[in-house]
């Protein structure tokens, strides 16, 4: 996996892992349940719109709040490709990283792109190109070690893969 390539959903600051995927959908731990309900509290065409490869784009603190491994799960399995934020709370950093989801912490693109640009990532080298702007972003790049686990689909897979 060297790059995303995909259409903005973006959202503001402090998006809780229960607005992620609400705490009403917890009963599941089946992938494809949880993504029929992902952002659905806070963005309830969320669903309907979003396609594989798409891509979300957040302010400060994404993902805060409980240390539920639902949230990624949940953008994960609805196609998302990455998710890039200001910040990201540190367990859903984690998490998001063991269960697969690449995510890319970079204010600049935060702050200038836009609901709807189409918006290309390299994660070699953590260039983010906002195609419908022009514009680039320089975000953090993943190590190599980081990129292994992402391609193998998270830990437990890398882990099982014997690298």
């Amino acid at each position: 996996m060297d790059n995303a390539k995909g259409r903005v959903f973006k959202y503001g600051d402090n998006v809780d892992t229960d607005v992620i995927i609400p705490a009403r959908y917890l009963n599941s731990s089946d992938p494809a349940e949880l993504a029929t309900h992902c952002m659905e509290d806070i963005d309830k065409d969320f669903t309907k719109k979003v396609a594989k490869g798409d891509i979300i784009v957040a302010a400060k603190n994404f993902g805060c709040g409980s240390s539920r491994e639902h949230a990624p799960i949940s953008i994960k399995a609805s196609g998302v490709s990455c998710v890039i934020a200001e910040t990201f709370a540190r367990i859903f950093y984690r998490n998001a990283i063991n269960i697969g989801l690449p995510i890319i912490e970079c204010p600049e693109a935060s702050k200038n792109i836009d609901a709807g640009d189409e918006v290309e990532i390299d994660f070699n080298t953590g260039i983010i190109t906002d195609i419908t702007k022009g514009t680039s972003y320089q975000g953090q790049a993943f190590p190599e070690f980081m990129q292994k686990l992402i391609a193998a689909g998270g830990l437990v897979n890398f882990i099982n893969e014997g690298k």
